[in-house]
């Protein structure tokens, strides 16, 4: 399974991406609440409840704790890395998943090819 991050979301909806839509039409991927929230935040291209809709109606990564993320950003030393929070709750949930996590952020990017977590294209 695959958990897609916020940023590729967002060049899709600029631009189909044809991976992620055979992906899709396959199942392979994973919804997550705090990507949802992030593109609810923002403006989103076309017909917006009708695609928060379908992102919800995606199979949904495993929330980490707030703990378990903590433990994750010291045990990883992914403090000064260039990510964020959410970023990091997105590569623990990743991780508790046994998935991985496509991300078009570089700094993001970056550190999950880092935890052998990303797909292997």
């Amino acid at each position: 399974m695959i958990l897609v991050d916020t940023s590729v979301w967002i060049d899709h909806f600029r631009r189909p991406n044809d991976r992620l839509a055979e992906a899709l039409r396959e199942r392979q991927i994973l919804g997550h609440p705090f990507v949802i929230g992030e593109l609810a935040c923002g403006i989103l291209p076309g017909h917006r409840s009708e695609a928060l809709i379908h992102l919800q109606r995606l199979p949904t990564a495993p929330l980490a704790q707030h703990a378990e993320v903590m433990e994750m950003v010291d045990r990883q030393r992914l403090a000064g890395s260039g990510i964020g929070w959410v970023d990091a709750h997105l590569l623990a949930s990743a991780m508790l998943a046994s998935a991985t996590l496509w991300a078009s952020d570089r700094a993001l990017g970056r550190v999950a090819r880092r935890l052998g977590v990303t797909p292997s294209w």
